[in-house]
């Protein structure tokens, strides 16, 4: 898929809105990715899991670790492409955990999955959960980086739509997003 044919797949399905959205980092934008909306239907998930597990290949994972929720349906999209394990990590009294049984053991090889980055706080969060189990993060592998390359997760970051999109602090917002109510469509 080319970066046009991901972005049309992102307005067809309604992912890309635009507005006023306060994003999880506490940051405001114009434009929100709701990839949820692209990744209810089954054959894009297909499409893009396919593009991400090729980018993903290389690091030769025997597990795909993902941050629930937005991880979830493509991370374990990828882990079939890739014929790996998958295993996720969720919110407990706000922090992320590894539960469920789901082990790892020292050594694994693993990839952690990601909808979409934009401080990369949830999937920093998870490299530290891999690596307080000695396991080897290999790569992160992310739909839509929204961090305009800024991210640092101390692994390669394999993306499928870098994007360049302005973030605003609440307290020092432009007129025209001043003018609009804020809208937090949840991630």
């Amino acid at each position: 898929m080319t970066r046009d044919e991901i972005l049309q797949l992102f307005r067809d399905s309604g992912a890309l809105l635009e507005g006023h959205f306060i994003l999880r980092s506490g940051l405001r934008s114009r434009q929100f990715f709701q990839c949820a909306m692209a990744l209810q239907d089954m054959p894009s998930v297909e499409r893009l899991g396919a593009v991400l597990a090729e980018k993903l290949r290389r690091y030769e994972p025997v597990t795909v670790l993902a941050p629930a929720m937005g991880g979830l349906v493509i991370g374990q999209e990828v882990a079939r492409q890739l014929s790996v394990r998958f295993i996720f990590v969720e919110k407990v009294e706000g922090n992320l955990m590894l539960r469920r049984g789901f082990k790892i053991e020292p050594g694994e090889k693993l990839i952690i999955v990601e909808d979409v980055v934009t401080k990369g706080g949830r999937v920093a969060e998870t490299v530290a959960i891999a690596r307080e189990h000695q396991a080897e993060v290999c790569a992160v592998g992310v739909v839509v980086d929204r961090s305009n390359g800024t991210v640092d997760l101390g692994v390669p970051m394999e993306c499928l739509l870098p994007m360049v999109v302005k973030t605003f602090d609440p307290d020092d917002l432009p007129e025209d997003l001043r003018a609009i109510p804020p809208i937090k469509p949840g991630s």
